[in-house]
C-alpha cells in the first residue's frame, strides 16, 4: 500500500520571532499526517533576559507608531510563496487569494496589529474572515470566543475552541518538600502581579516557614526589600523546569493575562495553582478548575501592577487564606497534583484531544 502524502500546513506568524509556547508544543507535536513549514525559531517563551528585552520594545515601537497612522489596523498578512495545502495563521490573519487558511486566536485583539479594536480594522477584518479562504478562527478559550463574538457575531459559524496543549512529563518524580516550596514564575513582573507575590511570599514565609521562589525580572529596589526569598533572573528552559519539578506549588496573581501558559506548565509538573480571576483574566477559570487543579478568588477589579493599596491588600488576605488550607493539608495537595497531571495527559488540555481536533478541522478546510 503506498505511503501517503503528509498534510503541509504552512505556519504564519505577524512577528519575526514567535516566542509563545503554543506554537513549540504544536510544531514538536504535530497531528498524525501533518507536517509544519516555516518552524525555523520554534524555541518557545523568550528567556534572554536581553532578547527578552529587545523583542519587547521592537513590538511596542512598532505597534506605537501604527498607533498613530493607523490606530485599528488588522493583524493581517500575506503568506509566503511554496508548496503547502494549508495555512495556520499564529495570533494573526492571512490574506490569501489561493489558499484556504485557519487562524488561533487568543483574544479578539490579537487580530489587530495594535492590539486596538476600531471600526476601520473591524470593516477589513470581516472581509477577510467572511471570504472563501478562511474556513475557521480558533479561539484559545470559551472567554475568548465569547470577546470575538461581541465585536464580530456574524463569525459564529467559523468558531470552534481549541484549547492550547502541553506534553505531559515522563518519568515525573514527586515527592513533599519538608518546607513546602511555592514558585510564581513571570516574564513580565509588573503585569503578572509580581509584587502580590512577593508579598504573599513573604508572608506564608513568616507564618508558615514555606519556601518563596520566583524566577521573574524583578527591579533590585524591590528585590532588595525581599532579602528572605529566592529571587531569579529569566532562566533557561531546563533549568526552570528542574524548579517546577521540584516545588509544591504554583503562585500566580497577575490580573492583566488572556490565557497564561505557564499555568499550563505548572500542572504538567503537578503543581497545583493558586491565582486569581480578575475581568481581565476572566479565561482562568476555564483553565484552573477551582478545588480540583486549583484554587482562586475572584475579584470585581484588576489589580495595580506597580503599588499595593487597599484593594491589593484584601487581595492579598484571601489567596493567603486560600493558601493556607492546601499548606495544612498536604494530602488534599496530592489530590489535587493527580487531577493536573490528569488535565494534561488526557483532559482539556491535551495533546491528544488537540491533535484530533485540529486533524478534523484541517481535512475540513480543504474539502
Amino acid at each position: 500500500m503506498p505511503k501517503m502524502k503528509p498534510l503541509k500546513v504552512y505556519l504564519q506568524y505577524p512577528w519575526k520571532f514567535p516566542d509563545s509556547p503554543y506554537y513549540k508544543y504544536l510544531v514538536e507535536n504535530p497531528p498524525g499526517g501533518v507536517e509544519f513549514l516555516n518552524e525555523v525559531k520554534q524555541e518557545g517563551a523568550i528567556t534572554s533576559k536581553r532578547f527578552f528585552k529587545f523583542a519587547g520594545i521592537s513590538k511596542k515601537i512598532i505597534r506605537f507608531i501604527f498607533r498613530v497612522i493607523y490606530p485599528s489596523i488588522p493583524n493581517a498578512h500575506y503568506p509566503r510563496k511554496g508548496d503547502y495545502d494549508l495555512i495556520h495563521c499564529a495570533h494573526c490573519l492571512s490574506i490569501s487569494r489561493d489558499v484556504p487558511w485557519v487562524a488561533d486566536i487568543e483574544m479578539n485583539t490579537s487580530m489587530f496589529l495594535t492590539g486596538k479594536v476600531g471600526a476601520p480594522g473591524i470593516k477589513k477584518i470581516r472581509k477577510l474572515v467572511m471570504g472563501d479562504k478562511c474556513k475557521k478562527l480558533l479561539p484559545w478559550t470559551e472567554y475568548a470566543k465569547e470577546g470575538i463574538l461581541k465585536v464580530f457575531p456574524e463569525f459564529k459559524d467559523k468558531l470552534e475552541v481549541v484549547y492550547p496543549a502541553i506534553p505531559p512529563k515522563n518519568n515525573l518524580k514527586k515527592r513533599f518538600n519538608k518546607k513546602l516550596k511555592i514558585l510564581f514564575v513571570a516574564r513580565y513582573f509588573d503585569i503578572k502581579g509580581g509584587l502580590v507575590a512577593l508579598e504573599i511570599l513573604e508572608r506564608l514565609r513568616r507564618e508558615f516557614g514555606i519556601e518563596g521562589i520566583v524566577v521573574s525580572v524583578v527591579p533590585a529596589e524591590i528585590k532588595s526589600k525581599y532579602p528572605n526569598l529566592e529571587i531569579h533572573d529569566l532562566m533557561p528552559q531546563k533549568e526552570l523546569f528542574n524548579l517546577m519539578e521540584s516545588s509544591d506549588l504554583f503562585l500566580y496573581p497577575g490580573s492583566y493575562d488572556t490565557f497564561g501558559f505557564s499555568l499550563l506548565e505548572a500542572m504538567r509538573f503537578g503543581l497545583p495553582i493558586l491565582t486569581i480571576v480578575t475581568p481581565n483574566s476572566a479565561s482562568r477559570r476555564e483553565i484552573v478548575t477551582l478545588g480540583k487543579t486549583g484554587e482562586y478568588i475572584e475579584l470585581d477589579k484588576n489589580l495595580s501592577g506597580t503599588l499595593i493599596g487597599d484593594y491589593e491588600e484584601k487581595a492579598i488576605d484571601e489567596l493567603i487564606k486560600r493558601a493556607e488550607l492546601l499548606i495544612k493539608n498536604r494530602k488534599k495537595i496530592d489530590q489535587m497534583r493527580k487531577e493536573c497531571l490528569k488535565e494534561i495527559t488526557s483532559g482539556r488540555f491535551s495533546i491528544l484531544r488537540r491533535n484530533r481536533q485540529l486533524r478534523r478541522i484541517y481535512d475540513e478546510a480543504l474539502e
